[in-house]
């Protein structure tokens, strides 16, 4: 195997030493060699092409911890994550750019503040849909539609829905309290804040329901949990297990959150609301536009209902009740769980 000096490797990756440094200690990309005597780095030819879409993704602005999560996908998985990036920056940068020129004028005189809104108010308009399968005796799923909280929680173990159940409740203060939390002026550090200290609250109550016993994956009560969290001009994502999160845009679906999987393969968890299992959430800020539509399900559609399919559906107009009759035609193994949300103009 053809080895090149971490100088070399970074001249024809185009990352620095120091950028390769870091991304061996942040497990992004390993040496393929470590001197044991100098501590020297040497890598593989083989790992340009990995470098390369690393250095790539640096230069589009993802976070490396995003970037880790992308270089483990499979080509396909790892270009709509790319794309739903893509489309999170452009929504962003949109509504900056809105911002800046209402300022601009404000401050030139140009506005007239009295005769319009400076910033188009919008609203989320939500349905949801539950059934407990053709095959599963029971329907473990819980899910939760308020005013300002959407939740889906796939219970598993004989426990499984007092588990989805405690999940959801763990998460119902932020949909009935008056205010949401602040923390700075927009308040989306505190949002995102007391959304994972919700879910955390949540994983103690699966915890107690489980009484301490079991095997991770395994024990009397475990659940994934998917929720997003309104307010009032952007979206908060808390996500741990299988169950997953889409955006349809522009007529392009694209899924904004990974399944927390062993392998992809397979349908053992590496994190949920269970004793043994990572209980720490993916969080991310969502920026709304008119005409987006969200869905939150569980993967008893996932597993049946391909994402073309969830594309050609939502796109149509469809809601939770023609998602569920999608998995139920292809035989719907599994519980089935649904909540659509429309971004749309608020009236008055």
């Amino acid at each position: 195997m053809e080895l090149l000096t971490i100088g070399a490797f970074a001249r024809v990756s185009r990352l620095s030493p120091k950028a390769l440094r870091l991304y061996d200690e942040l497990a992004l990309l390993r040496p393929a060699r470590v001197d044991p005597e100098t501590g020297y780095r040497y890598y593989a030819v083989g790992q340009l092409g990995r470098a390369r879409l690393v250095a790539w993704l640096r230069r589009l602005g993802m976070p490396l911890a995003e970037i880790r999560a992308v270089c483990a996908l499979e080509p396909g998985e790892a270009a709509r994550e790319i794309g739903a990036y893509w489309a999170r920056v452009e929504a962003e940068t949109a509504a900056r750019r809105d911002l800046a020129a209402f300022l601009v004028d404000q401050l030139t005189g140009t506005l007239d503040i009295s005769g319009r809104e400076p910033m188009m108010m919008l609203e989320l308009k939500h349905s949801a849909r539950t059934d407990r399968g053709l095959v599963r005796p029971a329907n473990q799923d819980t899910l939760y539609a308020g005013r300002r909280l959407l939740a889906v929680a796939d219970g598993f173990g004989p426990a499984g829905l007092a588990a989805s159940g405690a999940a959801v409740a763990a998460l119902r203060y932020l949909d009935e309290a008056e205010t949401l939390p602040v923390d700075g002026e927009l308040g989306e550090l505190g949002v995102l804040g007391a959304l994972e200290d919700a879910v955390r609250a949540a994983g103690a109550a699966v915890a107690e329901l489980a009484g301490g016993t079991g095997e991770a994956g395994t024990g009397e009560a475990g659940t994934t949990l998917t929720a997003l969290l309104w307010t009032g001009s952007r979206l908060a994502l808390a996500h741990i297990g299988d169950s997953r999160a889409y955006l349809l845009r522009g007529g392009e679906l694209y899924r904004i959150t990974q399944d927390h999987r062993v392998t992809p393969q397979d349908l053992l968890l590496s994190k949920a609301l269970a004793r043994g299992l990572d209980p720490v959430p993916d969080l991310r800020l969502q920026e709304p536009l008119e005409g987006d539509r969200y869905l939150l399900c569980s993967d008893g559609l996932t597993e049946t209902v391909p994402d073309a399919l969830i594309r050609e559906l939502l796109v149509a107009g469809a809601g939770p009740g023609e998602l569920v009759a999608a998995a139920l035609a292809a035989g719907a193994p599994d519980n089935v769980t649904c909540v659509v949300a429309d971004v749309a103009v608020a009236a008055g």
